[in-house]
């Protein structure tokens, strides 16, 4: 093999912010944040969905929407061009 022009495939600590879960596994992603974990410190990758708290492996209905997408679109931009119209009860 080549040297030098392979990513450093090392331990990294990803979070899943939405349970407040941590796991250690082998990545070569590249992050500038780090974490102290079992007593190491060890590169930190944010993930808002993992298998703890992924409905299809928890059983658990649950919506994750940290961002309010539809809204936003909704607020920013209101009925231009939609094509579809609100029902009035």
């Amino acid at each position: 093999m080549k040297t030098d022009i392979h990513p450093d495939y090392r331990e990294v600590v990803f979070h899943d912010l939405s349970c407040d879960f941590k796991f250690i596994t082998r990545s070569t992603i590249a992050t500038r944040e780090t974490t102290e974990f079992e007593g190491k410190q060890y590169p930190l990758v944010k993930i808002e969905v993992s298998a703890e708290s992924h409905p299809f492996y928890t059983g658990k209905h649950k919506i994750v929407d940290t961002a309010g997408r539809v809204e936003k679109f909704r607020q920013k931009f209101g009925k231009v061009g939609s094509k579809t119209t609100v029902a009035n009860g």
